[in-house]
């Protein structure tokens, strides 16, 4: 990633909602992110994106993060629906669409604490399945920043178990990166997102959401399921995030 970016170009004007749009708010999200040899995505992405790469001590990485959050007050952004609040995940390497130029996300799955999953899961082919996830986090709004950070999620599919801690002196770096603002459009504005639907076929969707403010953390444990049984990221390798 050579080419600067500047994150105020990629801000865009929220979207009229429509058809099956939804709305929520977020909390308590998180993004640990891996860099790793390319070649482990071999197969995995559609021809038409090609990854986005840094380059780390004069090696080539792609990048990869999972990003645990909770969705609050999730309903229909058109029809008067009841509000449900539900624990996600979401699998996510970094590329670039070579039809557009833009940047996006090849989306491996996410899991999802709800029992309507068999909706989007059956009826929609999308790479979404269940699991158990509990978030256990102690957020102090005087320091603004987590003093406790801890996610579990029992899924066949993605199992996973995280801590993170927010210490308040952490610098926030992006190494390989040539700014910071390239750093952000690329890890934390991604609007759309591709991915193999379960019927084979491509899929896509796109999000919308205000500038994030972005705060450092540091990782004390992690066990990403899906990443060890995919062989993209090892065990040991998890621990020692981007």
């Amino acid at each position: 990633m050579k080419t600067s970016l500047t994150l105020t170009d990629h801000l865009v004007p929220r979207p009229a909602p429509s058809g099956i749009d939804v709305t929520c708010k977020l909390q308590h999200f998180s993004i640990v992110t891996y860099a790793v040899d390319p070649d482990r995505f071999e197969g995995l992405i559609d021809p038409r994106f090609m990854l986005n790469t840094i380059e780390i001590d004069g090696v080539e990485k792609a990048l990869i993060s999972v990003v645990p959050f909770i969705d609050v007050d999730f309903t229909s952004a058109v029809f008067p629906l009841p509000r449900v609040t539900i624990g996600q995940t979401n699998y996510r390497i970094y590329v670039q669409d070579t039809q557009t130029g833009e940047n996006c996300v090849w989306f491996l799955g996410t899991t999802l604490d709800t029992w309507s999953l068999f909706v989007p899961h059956h009826f929609w082919n999308l790479p979404w399945y269940k699991g158990k996830i509990d978030f256990d986090c102690v957020f102090d709004t005087d320091e603004n920043r987590f003093t406790r950070y801890n996610v579990q999620t029992k899924s066949d599919w993605a199992p996973l178990s995280l801590t993170l801690e927010q210490p308040a002196d952490l610098p926030l770096e992006f190494p390989g990166f040539p700014d910071l603002d390239t750093a952000l459009v690329v890890l934390t504005h991604p609007l759309t997102g591709y991915y193999f639907r379960r019927d084979g076929q491509l899929g896509s969707y796109s999000v919308w959401h205000e500038q994030l403010n972005v705060r450092p953390g540091r990782l004390l444990s992690a066990d990403f399921g899906l990443l060890s049984k995919m062989g993209l990221v090892t065990l040991e390798e998890q621990q020692q995030p981007y």
